[in-house]
């Protein structure tokens, strides 16, 4: 088994439900939860013409190759409804591979870790609530120490809301 760590997001509809649903669905996509992040509503980042996201980062361990996990999560956003008009747009539900073990990919269709992680607090914050010693496998640095030296100062607050 590896562990990895997955981020979620939603900023459509039912953000909350959203959440649920998407966790609740992992074990059938393969990837079973072992905890979960408190939620935190976010501030958009890069499009900022829409609503705030709720997210949270689960750590959970899988026995699927990382594309195979990759193919399972992008099946769990279509059933849930979401489709990606453009980048970084809106999004019913979101789920992003940040850690796959200690697993570096490059290619194409699948970047580990997440490229954009170190820029993300929206993905820092609940990461290092959960494992604040997580090491980035090329940088070296924890989940602590990125998030100390991240240049992103938008706005991560815990909502109220409980999964």
């Amino acid at each position: 088994m590896t562990v990895l760590y997955l981020s979620l997001g939603s900023n459509i509809g039912n953000r909350l439900e959203n959440l649920r649903a998407a966790i609740a669905a992992l074990p059938d996509a393969g990837a079973r939860v072992r905890r979960v992040s408190k939620i935190y509503e976010t501030e958009p980042v890069d499009y900022l013409q829409q609503d705030w996201f709720l997210n949270c980062v689960v750590e959970a361990e899988t026995q699927l190759a990382p594309v195979a996990l990759l193919q399972r999560l992008r099946k769990l956003e279509a059933n849930l409804g979401s489709a990606k008009a453009f980048a970084k747009g809106p999004r019913i539900i979101d789920a992003d591979i940040l850690f796959y073990g200690d697993v570096v990919i490059n290619s194409p269709e699948l970047q580990v870790p997440h490229p954009r992680m170190p820029q993300r607090k929206f993905v820092l914050v609940p990461l290092t609530e959960i494992a604040p010693d997580a090491r980035h496998p090329i940088t070296g640095l924890t989940a602590t120490e990125m998030l100390q030296v991240t240049t992103d100062h938008s706005d991560v607050r815990v909502a109220d809301a409980k999964l």
